[in-house]
């Protein structure tokens, strides 16, 4: 599997090109805006659009989603049924944030703990990882080590979880028993900032690292 990532709307939000080396099936991963700029990348690589994926419904990650989909006809697989508020709430947080209009939508495959998502001949595992928001989902492929983990943890630093429906326990029970068994080695590409591992997180991240847990 190849990704580009292309930082958008003024929080920086990761989004991400995701697509099969073989087939050129592309999904979209979290466009919370800036949409010219990430569909650049799908013309410079020709790539085929597919879907679109949501690791959860906060603005910047989910702004752009109903304007991307309906230009290409895309489904909408993601984020779990948890998140279905925020994104019923995407015009109020566009407007409260200064953002550009940000339309409410209906994902077509709301997203469950284990299921998985098909991308071209790439299989991606969801892991329903809840404490940033209810219903946030994490994107992992087992061939790549590589894990797309929005806003549940960052390099050094873990998501804020004092937004309605927010659970700071449970984000910490979501990354120490969701992700960090995956491996050390597995990559992490969170929805803000640089890459990391889950292994360099075990060891130095200052709110889940296994020296705080005996």
């Amino acid at each position: 599997m190849q990704l580009a990532v292309v930082p958008v709307t003024p929080f920086q939000q990761n989004c991400s090109v995701l697509w099969c080396a073989r087939t050129r099936d592309a999904a979209i991963v979290d466009p919370g805006g800036d949409l010219e700029r990430v569909l650049a990348v799908v013309d410079r690589e020709q790539l085929k659009l597919t879907k679109i994926l949501l690791t959860h419904g906060h603005l910047d990650h989910a702004a752009a989603t109903a304007d991307l989909a309906r230009r290409f006809d895309l489904p909408i697989e993601g984020p779990h049924r948890g998140d279905a508020y925020w994104i019923e709430g995407l015009p109020a947080q566009a407007a409260g944030y200064g953002f550009p209009p940000a339309e409410s939508f209906t994902p077509s495959r709301w997203l469950a703990h284990g299921d998985r998502v098909q991308l071209g001949d790439d299989t991606l595992e969801v892991l329903h990882c809840p404490g940033h928001t209810p219903g946030h989902v994490v994107y992992y492929s087992p061939a790549d080590r590589l894990a797309l983990v929005g806003d549940v943890m960052f390099q050094g630093s873990v998501g804020r979880t004092d937004f309605p429906g927010g659970s700071h326990d449970t984000l910490i029970r979501s990354i120490r028993e969701r992700l960090f068994p995956l491996g050390d080695d597995v990559r992490f590409l969170p929805g803000h900032g640089p890459m990391s591992t889950f292994g360099a997180e075990r060891r130095a991240n200052p709110f889940v690292a296994d020296h705080l847990f005996g």
